[in-house]
């Protein structure tokens, strides 16, 4: 960890990684001052995980270490592994907000760097998805960690409980060839013959990071330095040649600085597939709009075709359902001023648009307004502040901070 938390908090499966890092972190914490709390997700989807989950309480008891259950069940809608991964970080965050934890610790170990970085290797990833999973990242408002990542593997893991006498549940899901990680780390196994073992694909991921990193600093430059992408009131402006053979920047380096525009407006986890940005150049042929990965692009029109600019807007649909209250972050970045009370709501503006007298004074297209933030009192619309209707309420799109510091924080 960078800095030394006040409150840390432990996500425990009762697994072999989880287990070493609960026991590693409580006698570094009594070393170094700070708490340390335990968190295990209950999925609902095997009966042993209730055992499992009672195991860690148990260890827990005896070592003085504060746990908390947190129960799940999917509604079978979406990939369920997916569903069960963002639902993890979801509850867990809640979680460390509740309990004013500051950083969320995660047992991912080198070998499942290694197994990360075949199987995106196997999706023919490029340098960011090579690069493996990040030590440090931050998710849902939360800063996380993953000590083991770097240099630490399983194998290593379950000595120290042994030889501290401390036992592990064994998931019967990490013999399953339906999952891909499972796969995954058999094939490992397999190309150790050949040379390619875990410490070599870690090697491989941390060389991808490098170059990562030289990426994102050319990108953040080009944002920061060279002003190339410009913003309006949570839409973002870039050129159009972007697109283009004629790209005013090395085609990587564009095309991180597009993608970053694309999560920075959308909030999304991950960028779209790269069949998804390459169709935004066709979308856009044929039509002056495209929509991708939560956002809706519009070309903004000049007399020089080499002048066209590219607007990047939240796209309505994605966010009709979206609902929080007043005194939250809204859509994951916008926050609002005004006079709060519990019975308002922030929702998308929409159609009521129209009901905006000043709309067309803001300059703002109006695809941009339907999904800009709005204040509701039950059906009746109290304030629209991008879309000019103030009522004595400001909205600021500054959740994910400025872009040029996003581009650098992913």
């Amino acid at each position: 960890m960078s800095a030394r938390p006040k409150r840390l908090g432990v996500a425990v499966s009762g697994g072999s990684d989880s287990m070493a890092l609960l026991d590693l972190m409580a006698w570094h914490g009594e070393a170094k001052g700070f708490e340390v709390f335990a968190v295990t997700v209950d999925h609902g989807l095997r009966a042993e995980a209730k055992d499992e989950a009672a195991y860690v309480s148990s260890f827990c008891a005896v070592r003085g270490i504060s746990h908390s259950i947190i129960e799940w069940s999917w509604d079978g809608a979406g990939n369920l592994q997916g569903q069960a991964r963002k639902a993890r970080y979801e509850l867990i965050a809640k979680w460390a907000v509740r309990k004013g934890v500051d950083v969320i610790a995660l047992g991912h170990t080198k070998d499942d760097q290694a197994e990360t970085v075949l199987m995106r290797l196997a999706r023919q990833s490029g340098v960011d998805g090579l690069s493996g999973m990040q030590r440090h990242f931050e998710r849902n408002g939360i800063k996380w960690t993953r000590p083991f990542l770097f240099g630490i593997g399983r194998s290593e893991l379950q000595d120290y409980l042994r030889s501290h006498g401390i036992e592990w549940c064994c998931d019967p899901s990490n013999e399953d060839d339906s999952f891909e990680r499972v796969r995954a780390r058999r094939a490992a196994a397999c190309l150790a013959d050949i040379g390619i073992d875990s410490e070599t694909l870690f090697t491989v991921a941390s060389n991808a990071d490098s170059a990562r990193s030289a990426l994102d600093h050319y990108a953040w430059r080009e944002v920061a330095e060279n002003e190339i992408v410009t913003t309006d009131r949570g839409d973002l402006i870039l050129p159009e040649q972007f697109l283009t053979p004629r790209n005013p920047v090395p085609t990587e380096v564009g095309r991180r600085i597009l993608i970053g525009a694309l999560r920075w407006v959308s909030g999304a986890e991950y960028p779209p597939r790269r069949s998804a940005i390459i169709g935004i150049d066709v979308g856009l042929i044929n039509s002056d709009r495209h929509t991708v990965g939560g956002c809706l692009i519009s070309r903004i029109k000049t007399e020089r075709r080499m002048d066209q600019k590219l607007r990047i807007t939240r796209e309505y649909n994605a966010v009709k359902d979206t609902v929080s209250s007043t005194d939250t972050v809204w859509d994951g970045r916008w926050t609002l001023e005004g006079p709060h009370d519990a019975e308002l709501q922030v929702r998308a503006l929409g159609d009521a648009v129209k009901d905006c007298p000043a709309w067309r004074e803001t300059g703002l297209p109006r695809q941009s307004l339907l999904a800009s933030p709005s204040i509701w009192c039950g059906e009746v619309l109290v304030a629209a502040p991008v879309a000019g209707l103030s009522n004595g309420w400001r909205a600021s799109a500054i959740g994910r901070g400025s872009f040029a510091e996003f581009i650098l924080s992913r």
